[in-house]
């Protein structure tokens, strides 16, 4: 496979989104639309005719490039519509290190590298698979998961699809002011607009007896996969479990379908245990880390 390094302005968008739609391992995260709003700048290595992709988010620093890993896209890497192997991914690896002296990117799930060969670090991700109907998933979720989702039913909150960017950000700064800074929201507001319009993002909204929004959430659908990107309750959302009502909706409006719900990385051990009280298993992913920085630098 021939590899070549291509500016961002040169890079064919159609066959580049092409690439992640067919890939084995696309994910949201790598479409040209999605890393033009969370990277302010990237460039790519770009194997053959777009048969395999690498994005290079980059900054620099004391005069030195690096990659680093842009808030809001988990995982990136190698996208490859062939097979992918621990070779292939250390070819566009190895093509990055002469440019860029510092390297800290997260790898999808697919991607397997050996310790000996990079330092590497493990994070955990969490995906429920949703082929099975909704009574077998929902026969696993955690007693207590249940009981909260009967408890939101019984005291009237509606689950509805199809809110605004607006709602779901207002909603989530008020919940907790200093939650989201500026450039956040910006990110966001982006992210739910072109995905809406462009039939990936989809908003759910939770109200209670009184038709006021007390919870909602923000996922995104792409290749096989729905990844639960944003979150947002009042006080009466989690009086209410608004959020579990939510997340009960979207298993039961997937289930039967080839679709993998992402819940993506847990923030703390509670968020984990949320994720897990619905069925979802641990999946891991890597960070990678390449330090060619002079000593007084690293």
């Amino acid at each position: 496979m021939q590899i070549r390094y291509v500016k961002r302005d040169e890079i064919n968008t159609k066959k580049w989104d092409s690439c992640i739609a067919r890939s084995v391992n696309g994910i949201v995260y790598a479409y040209s639309w999605y890393l033009d709003i969370v990277a302010p700048e990237w460039d790519a290595l770009v194997g053959d005719d777009y048969k395999a992709v690498f994005p290079l988010v980059f900054g620099n620093k004391y005069g030195f490039d690096y990659l680093y890993q842009p808030t809001f896209a988990q995982q990136l890497g190698l996208f490859s519509v062939g097979p992918l192997s621990e070779k292939l991914l250390k070819r566009f690896v190895d093509l990055a290190t002469p440019k860029f002296r510092y390297i800290n990117i997260h790898l999808n799930t697919f991607l397997k590298v050996e310790p000996s060969s990079y330092k590497t670090v493990s994070h955990k991700t969490y995906h429920l698979d949703l082929i099975e109907s909704y009574p077998k998933i929902s026969n696993r979720f955690a007693i207590a998961t249940k009981n909260s989702v009967s408890f939101a039913v019984a005291h009237g909150v509606q689950v509805v699809k199809g809110l605004s960017a607006f709602q779901i950000l207002e909603l989530k700064q008020k919940a907790n002011p200093e939650g989201l800074r500026r450039r956040q929201v910006e990110v966001f507001t982006q992210l739910i607009t072109t995905s809406v319009s462009n039939g990936m993002g989809e908003l759910y909204g939770a109200y209670n007896e009184m038709n006021e929004l007390c919870s909602a959430a923000f996922f995104l659908k792409s290749n096989g996969k729905i990844v639960f990107m944003l979150s947002a309750s009042n006080e009466d959302g989690v009086k209410l479990n608004a959020m579990f009502s939510i997340i009960d909706f979207v298993i039961r409006q997937y289930s039967e379908k080839r679709f993998v719900l992402d819940f993506e990385e847990a923030e703390n051990e509670k968020t984990a245990d949320f994720y897990q009280s619905f069925g979802a298993k641990e999946c891991v992913y890597y960070q990678l880390i390449i330090d060619n920085l002079p000593v007084n630098i690293s």
